[in-house]
């Protein structure tokens, strides 16, 4: 599949700079859905559809926060948590990690590659969006 990332239509007018989000996953319906509800909660999104052209987007907009999911082609989500906890400028972005490869698994492996927070799929939308405004307000 070859790797694109697309830039979300700003919402109209906004009084202020929108939070901006990266969102990393090779499930195309699963973008859709999370990037639609996030722009509407008024969220800037990047999205990308595999690791390389996710942390590409990443380096590029330097955003608020970071959705990964973890097993992606290229790049894991793993992989691109863990080389933004490396540099300075990402040192306090959250990072929220999504997969499906269980909730234990994941209780144990989103901490020690740098994520903030995990959520297990399938997911609510409405849990996604909660963890959303928390890692938002925190970093804040």
């Amino acid at each position: 599949m070859a790797a694109r990332a697309a830039r979300a239509a700003r919402p109209a007018k906004p009084s202020v700079e929108p939070t901006s989000i990266v969102y990393v996953d090779d499930d195309l319906e699963l973008i859709r859905l999370v990037s639609t509800a996030l722009e509407e909660e008024g969220y800037e999104v990047y999205t990308a559809t595999d690791g390389e052209s996710g942390l590409e987007t990443i380096l590029v907009e330097q955003p608020s926060m970071v959705i990964l999911d973890v097993m992606m082609p290229g790049l894991t989500g793993w992989e691109i948590s863990k080389y933004m906890r490396t540099k300075e400028m990402f040192a306090n972005t959250p990072i929220l990690m999504l997969t499906g490869i269980g909730e234990r698994m994941n209780a144990l492996t989103a901490p020690l590659y740098g994520a903030t927070a995990h959520l297990d799929k399938p997911f609510d939308i409405e849990d996604l969006l909660e963890t959303v405004r928390q890692l938002i307000a925190a970093k804040a």
